[in-house]
Order: structure tokens, then sequence, then C-alpha cells
């Protein structure tokens, strides 16, 4: 689609405040168009919506399409039919749409079945669905896994609604046909991967998880212009099902995943939030905590539970992949959840930003740790022999000058540079450059960490 030429590469992040500034509104309006782009699009785990969303993708990394024939045994699940629609409302008898799939991809109940009836107000009411609590608001709902159909309005609407002999249409196919998802490897100096997953069978709903869909995109983009460490995976995939099945049909190469996490709810003006990983205390996990720590904004860490997002598929127990998630607010802890109210108003381009930047320092962490020996053990060098320490007595030594001290003596090959950041409680940038330094100076030496690590 040539409109999305007109940000086909989102921002780069500069190094001066002022660029940054630049950079950011830049970038966070960049990400927000593109949710804009992905918002019509009427999506399920399965159909023409998802393939319409990896081409908008691709637009952005060259993302693989993968489809996966129904009926295929994934573990204790199966494959679904693949529903699309073409057509859906409910007129009245003067032939006006009171509920219209048209208006909002949010009306229909999501695998209803197909429908062509009349019927009275009383035998419509068990198939609509309202929320009394949020009654201006078009709830989102599903029944995947039971054939049935039904419709989804504002609990306003349906108070309104007259005995009336209405025309029902669900113009809908659920056939044998595919599960779709997108795949994009990005090859570093070793196969030990990175997995960073998002869902992408959400509707009309912005936070959850067009942001997601967004924030992956660009941060993938970020990564294809680095020389990397590791080789980044990252899966587009419908929830639940998508994750099932893109672990079954790579069940022999999991074990190459080292770190991960999951994408979701990455624009709303909340804190951040992590989840942990099942293990609890991976690098991942450790990183995502260091960088929110020392962001010194509000945040949360939350221990892992075995219900959310994909996460509970890569962490089952026979995976137990080290693997969390990233989001703002969580799911269920925003009003606008599962709502027609998740809308573009509600996603803000600072806050898709200042996601984006978060994941990418945490993944500065895991790409740049290192394990390092201190090449003169022996009491501390003379740092100023080697131009690092400044020549003026009496004062408080800053963060680089604690860094070089803390890096001299904690490189033993038993703790990494995250390590040492995480007990001197100092900023990754300054751990980096005083590692470097000492680097060029001959004082230290990277090595492998000690086989007790």
């Amino acid at each position: 689609m040539d409109d999305i030429a007109r940000h086909a590469d989102f921002a780069d992040l500069r190094e001066s405040e002022a660029a940054v500034d630049l950079s950011a509104d830049k970038t966070g309006r960049a990400l927000h168009e593109f949710i804009a782009d992905m918002y019509p699009i009427s999506r399920s785990i399965t159909g023409d919506g998802i393939r319409r969303t990896i081409d908008l993708i691709r637009n952005y990394v060259p993302l693989t399409t993968c489809e996966v024939p129904s009926g295929l045994q994934v573990f204790d699940w199966t494959v679904p039919p693949e529903w699309n629609v073409r057509d859906a409302y409910v007129k009245n008898s003067a032939g006006e749409r009171v509920i219209d799939f048209g208006k909002s991809n949010l009306h229909l109940l999501g695998y209803s079945i197909p429908v062509r009836a009349h019927m009275t107000l009383d035998e419509l009411k068990p198939h609509l669905y309202s929320d009394p609590d949020k009654p201006d608001w078009i709830p989102y709902r599903t029944s995947y896994y039971q054939k049935t159909w039904g419709f989804c309005l504002p609990h306003n609407d349906l108070l309104a609604m007259q005995e009336d002999d209405y025309e029902v249409c669900i113009d809908a196919s659920l056939a044998p046909g595919h599960l779709t998802y997108g795949d994009l490897r990005l090859l570093g100096r070793t196969s030990d991967e990175v997995l960073i997953s998002c869902h992408i069978c959400h509707p009309s709903l912005c936070n959850d998880n067009l942001s997601g869909i967004a924030v992956a995109t660009a941060l993938a983009q970020h990564l294809r212009k680095m020389e990397l460490r590791y080789t980044y995976r990252f899966v587009f995939i419908p929830g639940t099902i998508g994750a099932i099945t893109w672990l079954a049909l790579n069940e022999a190469h999991v074990g190459r995943v080292k770190h991960g996490f999951v994408l979701t709810c990455a624009g709303d003006s909340g804190a951040m939030t992590y989840k942990r990983s099942r293990r609890g205390n991976t690098e991942i996990d450790r990183a995502w905590s260091y960088v929110l720590e020392q962001s010194g904004e509000p945040h949360e860490i939350q221990e892992f539970s075995p219900y959310g997002y994909d996460e509970r598929q890569y962490c089952s127990p026979g995976f137990n992949l080290p693997i969390g998630t990233v989001m703002r607010t969580p799911f269920g802890r925003f009003a606008e959840y599962h709502s027609s109210a998740d809308n573009l108003e509600f996603v803000r381009p600072a806050a898709l930003y200042d996601t984006l930047t978060k994941a990418i320092a945490a993944i500065d962490v895991i790409e740049n740790n290192a394990y390092f020996r201190n090449e003169k053990p022996f009491c501390e060098p003379k740092l100023g022999n080697y131009g690092l320490y400044r020549g003026l007595g009496g004062l408080a030594a800053g963060d680089f000058q604690m860094g070089l001290l803390w890096v001299l003596n904690m490189s033993d090959g038993d703790h990494s540079l995250f390590d040492i950041a995480e007990r001197s409680k100092l900023p990754w940038a300054v751990m980096k450059e005083a590692a470097a330094a000492l680097s060029r100076a001959g004082l230290i030496k990277q090595t492998e960490p000690s086989p007790t690590n």
C-alpha cells in the first residue's frame, strides 16, 4: 500500500537530547499511524484478516507468511477451521441495520457460524451480548471452539431495541483452510535465539494488541540495522492456538531460545509492567527489571502466573522457556480492555515510543553482556598511568570512575558485566563504556564464564 511508504522506516533513535525529542515525536506518530492502518481490519485466529495484517507488517520488515492446515493435531489441540466474514447485520422491519458489522467488526461474536433467519426480539436476545457496566461501549466476545453465533452491542442500544420482526444475516464461512502466522529471523553471530512474540488475532482493539504489533515491528526494523550477537526470532501469531502451533512445529529447535518476551498492551498511558518468566530470575527477567529500575519512572514487576498471554504456552513445564511479558497497564486493569473504547484515541504515540525505547534498552543489556578477567588483579592498577583517572584529587568519584572501579574489582570470570551493573546500580551505558575503556587499556580481557556459571 502506497500510504504505508510515508513512514516505511520508523525514525532512528538519536544521541543528543534535542534529537531524541524530535525522534520521539516522529517515531511515536509513525507507530500510531501504523496502528491506524491496521485498525479497520477484521481479524480472528484464522482468516484473511490475519493475512492482510501480515502484508502490512511486510511493508516494514521481510516477514515470512506461514500457513498451517486446519485439522492438524498440535499437542492437545487441533488447528481449527478457517473463518472469514463478508457481512453481518441485524435489520428491523423497516430495513434499517440496527447492528452492523460494517460499522464495527466488534459487533459480531468471533467465529460465529453462518446464519440467515427472521426472529422476534425474544428469540434474538439470547444471541446478543452487551456490558451493563459499560453501557456505551461494544464488548469484544468470541466463541472459537463452540459452534454458535451472536452479536455484540452497547447495552444502551440493547435496551432501546423494540419488539419487531428482525432479519439476521451472518454471511461467513467456516471451512477447512489454514492458520496463518508471520515469522522473521534476524541472524546474529550465534545460533542462540531471542524470541519476541505478539498476538495478531484481535480485531479493532488498539492497545490489545495492535500496539504490540507496531512496537514489535519497529523493534525488528531497529535490530535489522545492527550487528547482532544473538539471532532474533519475531513471531506474529494468533493468541493461544498460534503459540501452541508454533511450539509444536518447532519443538525440536526451541532449545536454542535463550531469552525472549511477549509484547502486548504497549500503547496506553499507564506505567510499564514486566511479568517474569516461569523460571523467575532469568537474564531477560533481570534485564527488564534493571532497565525499568534505572529509568527512575513508576513501574511494576509481576511474578509469573499461568494466566495471561502466550507466555503461558512458552513457559509451560515441558518447554519452560525464559519468556516474560512486556506491557504497560496489564490486561483487565484498564476499563477499555476488550471493548470498542480500546480505540485510536486510547493509545498514545509517546507511550508507544517509550515502550519501544525500553525494549531496545533491555535488548542492549543481553546483547552486550559479557564476562571479563582483570589482567592486574593484585590491588588497583594506577589508573592515571592509563589516562583513566582525573588528576585533581579531593572530589567524589563520578559514575564513570565508579564504573571503572566496579568492573576492575568484579571482573574475575565469575561475574558478568550485567552482574556488576546490577550490584553497583550504575547505568548500563556507564558500565559498557567503563568496560570498553579498561579493555582498550589492556586492564581487562573478555573471557568465557567460569564453568559454574
